[in-house]
């Protein structure tokens, strides 16, 4: 009986909000943020719409001058113990690439665009505020249905928004303005 008993491993129940967003299904809308998890249903057609709109041409950008890695959602972003996300659109500097390990992104991403939708306060209050502590250099929030488009731009302390945009996207790390 000892050895049955021994032979059985005993498996402990989740205790983080991180340990148990591990244990979903792959491509699970779900994301942790300070140690609280959010799930998220599909997004809506304008939205995908908007996200194809513009990640083609700022990939084939990225691409052509072979600056780095541009890639969609869902791609976990790990940040650290207590916060990971899945940001719509991620670049990550070529010379950043280290912060891939075993398939997924263990750091800040040198530039975050996020797509408004369902929970707005999320994208405008929450995810800005923790880009901005994990440093990530330019955050962009696009309104698909307005296409106005906020702007910010990490100054090594804080965010420091621009001036609102509508259709356009101006990156500094690209060096180059998207117009959709």
């Amino acid at each position: 009986m000892s050895a049955t008993i021994s032979m059985i491993k005993h498996v402990l129940p989740p205790r983080t909000a991180v340990e148990v967003f591990e244990m979903l299904p792959e491509g699970t809308l779900a994301e942790v943020i300070n140690n609280v998890i959010y799930i998220s249903p599909s997004p809506l057609f304008g939205h995908q719409d908007m996200l194809g709109s513009l990640y083609t041409p700022i990939n084939l950008h990225v691409m052509s001058l072979n600056l780095g890695k541009c890639v969609v959602a869902p791609m976990d972003v790990y940040f650290n113990n207590e916060n990971i996300v899945q940001p719509d659109i991620l670049f990550i500097r070529a010379a950043n690439l280290g912060i891939v390990k075993d398939g997924k992104i263990k750091g800040a991403p040198d530039l975050i665009i996020e797509i408004l939708s369902f929970n707005r306060k999320y994208d405008l209050v929450d995810k800005k505020k923790l880009y901005e502590n994990f440093g990530v250099k330019e955050y962009f929030i696009v309104d698909p249905a307005t296409k106005e488009t906020i702007t910010y731009y990490h100054d090594r302390l804080k965010y420091i928004q621009q001036e609102s945009k509508t259709g356009k996207i101006r990156s500094k790390l690209l060096k180059k303005v998207f117009s959709f």
